[in-house]
């Protein structure tokens, strides 16, 4: 099967590496990749956003299934596209996105369909923002509606804090269009969890529970980013809330999705809140997580291409994914500058020894290859990973991999994992497949 996988970070390395040990056969492309994705697809040097350059390299090549991995190029309708040349293609139509474009829309659509969520106000300029964020009082969260690459999401604490916010937003033009409105939210606490599944549009095939760390600094200190880690199992879900995000979020949404017409095939993934009242759902992706689908991509021992071929036809044929019964953790190495704008260039070293120890996969995010040395070409740059029997083993192997790979001004958090293990609350068996015909023995 010809295989076409969509973009160039981390997320599209692990898929390329899953699909080349588990899909027999596959004949495998990635567009632009990165150097690591070189050695295991060949690549395209087309950009994401070049929608009908894709798709005509897709419909040239007689590729039979096409995998979406950021969320621009479903923003900018690639899936339309292909559907519309008949070019089989995992993902959201360019409606069914809007749950990931317009943090706005995926709000009210949840309001609508009663899925457990924040109270949240929109405002549409700076003094609609200050009377929006009184009745929540501080702190309170501020979201561009549209995408921001992980970044457009401000936590203010005091008056001053939310004048600067809105002079970013509608003066600054910090976010440009993506904050022309801006979502303001009650401030949730909890732990945050990521719960994805597949969708072929009439049902959903959950994925292991899986947690992710945002914040660049220990401890969840300084800007957002994109993820500077993740581990799966989470390590935080007890089978309670695992059953009401199943039920009253997961198929819930996609349930409603079909309900107003826009029936949604792809990947599903909900960021969740697990407060005192349960489970409260922060935003949602249509995309595979990045960091996520790293230590997701070390789990899964499915044949992803004949599954997601199915799921593009509206059938998975299966009745729930497979997983390994190891544990996996990923720990993000980024740029100096990061989150800011990123120092490139320079040499990375340690690669080869890093992957030589045991149970360990490095994953190439924004790299490139020059005269047969791989540099940094952007901010988050490569992704340590791990397998272990258990989630102190996988962050140990993937810390030790972290620290044998070096570059000038290299940044990494050294507590992925860390209060999950203090805590010593693994109470889950990893795996979100809860109908009783369904379950098997737990990890």
């Amino acid at each position: 099967m010809k295989v076409l996988v969509i973009g160039s970070g981390g997320r599209e390395h692990a898929l390329c590496w899953q699909l080349k040990r588990h899909s027999p056969g596959v004949e495998l492309y990635c567009a632009p990749g990165n150097a690591g994705i070189a050695r295991e697809a060949d690549l395209v040097p087309i950009r994401v956003d070049e929608i009908q350059a894709l798709t005509d390299f897709a419909a040239d090549l007689d590729v039979e299934l096409t995998i979406v991995g950021p969320e621009l190029p479903l923003a900018l309708g690639i899936v339309d596209e292909f559907r519309e040349r008949g070019l089989p293609i995992f993902g959201p139509d360019r409606g069914a996105a809007r749950l990931e474009t317009s943090k706005v829309f995926a709000k009210e659509f949840m309001r609508r369909h009663d899925i457990p969520t924040g109270d949240f106000e929109v405002a549409h300029d700076a003094a609609e923002l200050e009377k929006a964020a009184k009745p929540f009082g501080f702190p309170v969260v501020l979201k561009a509606d549209g995408l921001a690459s992980g970044k457009g999401v401000l936590i203010v604490h005091d008056r001053k804090e939310l004048d600067e916010a809105g002079r970013a937003f509608f003066v600054e033009r910090r976010f440009g269009s993506s904050g022309d409105r801006v979502l303001v939210e009650r401030f949730l606490t909890g732990e945050e969890v990521s719960f994805l599944g597949l969708c072929d549009g009439q049902r959903l095939l959950p994925f292991a529970t899986c947690k992710d760390y945002k914040r660049i600094g220990d401890g969840d200190t300084g800007p957002n980013t994109g993820g500077m880690g993740a581990h799966s199992p989470s390590g935080v879900v007890g089978a309670g809330d695992a059953r009401e995000v199943l039920e009253r979020v997961m198929n819930r949404t996609l349930s409603a999705m079909r309900e107003e017409g826009r029936p949604f095939v792809g990947v599903l993934y909900a960021g969740l809140m697990l407060t005192d009242a349960g489970p409260r759902v922060l935003e949602y992706n249509v995309r595979f997580g990045d960091p996520e689908a790293q230590a997701l991509m070390l789990r899964v021992s499915d044949d992803l291409a004949k599954l997601l071929r199915a799921g593009v036809d509206g059938d998975f044929g299966v009745p729930r994914l497979n997983f390994r019964r190891e544990a996996a953790a990923c720990v993000v190495l980024a740029a100096a500058g990061y989150p800011g704008t990123p120092e490139t260039g320079a040499a990375i070293d340690g690669l080869d020894v890093a992957a030589s120890q045991p149970d360990v996969e490095i994953f190439h995010a924004a790299t490139a290859e020059v005269d047969g040395a791989i540099s940094v070409a952007g901010g988050r740059v490569i992704n340590a990973c791990a397998t272990g029997r258990d989630l102190r083993t996988a962050l140990r192997r993937a810390y030790a991999a972290a620290n044998e790979i070096r570059w000038p001004g290299r940044q990494l958090r050294s507590d992925i994992g860390r209060s999950v293990l203090e805590a010593e609350t693994i109470q889950e068996s990893g795996i979100l497949s809860l109908p009783r015909e369904l379950r098997r023995r737990p990890e």
